[in-house]
């Protein structure tokens, strides 16, 4: 049975929240960009520290086969709120721009010159930089995918761009600045059938919508746990059995090899090849915490809180002269991304910081889409469970006052 979605509760679990900026409670709309922990993810991590650390996998003593346990079962909770199929395609990684780069660089030994990446133009940097790698060292040619004017993802421009020469179609389950949320199940019957691979950056869509990548059909999926209430430092690479097993080791060290001489080596299997060193143990054990915690609630629940405090703060910017919403599609995540005519993103952010309010301005490592809508930056608020509709009213009322000062 889920948690009762009570957020009196919740926020009282979140010692961060009860602080004050400049003299002002602090309403934390910078959720998307990294969100709070609760007490339980800061605890399990401390406590891990105190009573069970040692390297894991390696030893034969006590504390080393607890902390192996808690590590891989935190393995097993991040296999469950994916849907994968095992453990084994759960690849620990720094987080989901680490995981995008070992995908390219495990593509990178098949691609020929003129052979073809598929992006859209909403993405992410860290879903941009890596193909340029192989665009800059290989040959090979990214294709862009525009948008429709109110932020959804142009597919008949998607169907389009996938041809015979395609290799990869990387595309962001859920914008970071728009909000969209893109038909990654359509996507990837688009690609397959050119026997292309997909990846999906989940950074954002792993937090706001239920994830089932059995049922999306990605070959890859990488998440973050900064962003799910977890430790920085600390994401999750999904790969298919098969792709997994085609890819190439990222890196090279320990753990990731069965057998070391002078003259040859033998990997070790998925997941485990692609985790050379040793791994950050209690950052992945306060991910299994992190996740664990969420799984409690009812996703549903916490999407529909989530979109209404969305719904609240777009009516109140909606009908102010001079700002501009970007990105309007019915189907998106709670992700309010805005431009005030005659004032820079970062000015607002400030005068907002003044009265508590912790909204992000920049162009939010997505700049190819800055230059789609014509606008160097733009400032953003992002809504979390715990956010209330008291912060939206707090957040409109200071944007009031810093449009009167900058306008």
């Amino acid at each position: 049975m889920s948690r009762a979605l009570d957020i009196g509760a919740i926020r009282a679990e979140f010692p961060i929240l009860s602080r004050e900026v400049n003299g002002k409670p602090l309403v934390y709309l910078d959720n998307a960009a990294s969100a709070q922990k609760p007490n339980t993810v800061i605890d399990a991590i401390a406590n891990q520290s105190r009573t069970a650390y040692a390297n894991v996998h390696r030893g034969i003593h006590t504390l080393s086969n607890e902390a192996t346990e808690a590590y891989e079962a935190a393995r097993e909770t991040c296999r469950a709120y994916i849907n994968a199929a095992s453990t084994d395609n759960v690849v620990f990684t720094k987080g989901s721009t680490e995981g995008i780069n070992l995908v390219a660089s495990a593509l990178a030994g098949e691609i020929q010159r003129g052979d073809e990446i598929v992006l859209s133009i909403m993405e992410h940097h860290s879903n941009i930089v890596p193909w340029h790698f192989l665009r800059e060292r290989h040959g090979a040619v990214l294709k862009w995918v525009g948008l429709h004017e109110d932020g959804s993802l142009n597919m008949e421009e998607l169907a389009e761009a996938i041809g015979p020469k395609t290799r990869m179609v990387a595309i962001t389950h859920m914008s970071n600045v728009l909000g969209t949320v893109t038909d990654m199940a359509r996507i990837c019957e688009l690609a397959h059938a050119a026997d292309a691979q997909v990846l999906a950056d989940g950074s954002q869509a792993a937090v706001h919508v239920p994830v089932d990548v059995q049922a999306l059909g990605v070959d890859w999926y990488v998440m973050t746990g900064h962003k799910l209430y977890g430790p920085s430092g600390i994401g999750v690479l999904y790969g298919t059995a098969e792709a997994l097993d085609r890819a190439r080791p990222y890196q090279g060290g320990g753990e990731m090899i069965e057998v070391v001489t002078r003259d040859r080596v033998t990997y070790n299997t998925a997941p485990h090849k692609f985790e050379a060193g040793t791994p950050p143990i209690l950052e992945a054990i306060g991910l299994g915490v992190a996740l664990n915690w969420i799984r409690a609630f009812d996703h549903i629940e916490i999407e529909a809180h989530e979109m209404a405090l969305y719904e609240r703060a777009y009516e109140g910017l909606r009908g102010v002269n001079g700002i501009t919403v970007h990105g309007t599609t019915p189907d998106k995540g709670a992700v309010l991304t805005f431009s005030l005519q005659g004032a820079h993103p970062h000015d607002l952010a400030q005068i907002l910081d003044r009265y508590g309010v912790a909204i992000r301005a920049g162009h939010h490592c997505a700049q190819p889409l800055m230059e789609h809508l014509g606008v160097s930056a733009t400032a953003r608020a992002s809504f979390a469970i715990y956010n209330t509709e008291a912060e939206v009213d707090a957040f409109i009322e200071a944007l009031a006052k810093a449009r009167e000062m900058l306008v």
